[in-house]
Parts: C-alpha cells; sequence; structure tokens
C-alpha cells in the first residue's frame, strides 16, 4: 500500500510560463498549475522569485503579493481558498 508523506517539506519553488514547481527535501518535485493561484498567475518574474520559505519547509510565502501556501495542503491538492466575486452584466432589453 502506497501512502501520501504529508511531512515532506520545500527545498526551492521555480516556475515555467504555466505552472509552480516545489522541489521537496526528499527529491521529489511537485508541479501546480499557476491558475489555481491567480496572486501569483498575475505576478512578474521577480515578484515570483522573492519567496520565503517558512515553517521549516511547511510553508511558502510571499510577503510582495500577501500569498501563503501550505505544503501539506499542495499534496492534499487544495488550492487558492480567496473569494472570488462574479460581475453580472446585465442584457439590454
Amino acid at each position: 500500500m502506497t501512502t501520501l508523506n504529508l511531512e515532506a517539506l520545500a527545498a526551492a519553488v521555480s516556475f515555467d510560463a504555466d505552472n509552480m514547481w516545489v522541489e521537496l527535501t526528499d527529491g521529489r518535485q511537485l508541479g501546480v498549475p499557476l491558475a489555481y493561484f491567480p496572486r501569483l498567475a498575475k505576478a512578474s518574474t521577480a515578484q515570483r522569485k522573492k519567496y520565503v520559505i517558512s515553517g521549516g519547509g511547511s510553508g511558502l510565502h510571499w510577503d510582495d503579493l500577501d500569498e501563503d501556501i501550505s505544503v501539506p495542503g499542495l499534496l492534499t491538492g487544495k488550492v487558492d481558498r480567496t473569494k472570488r466575486t462574479s460581475i453580472k452584466i446585465k442584457k439590454a432589453a
């Protein structure tokens, strides 16, 4: 039986055009679509590079973007929970 190690810790973060890549201390690399994190998706390359690994590797933080991501949360598939508002457009009568 295979188990998911939720105690995995982040060692580094990088980005490509569509994904955030989290290198874990146990050698695994986790790819997460940027679309799951709107603040990171809209951020510049320079802003994305200004992250801090917190909690001994259990968290990722971007102060300039007010973004905090839990590494165990990523492993369980949790994405940005920021409340999104929808814009309603009235049709002309």
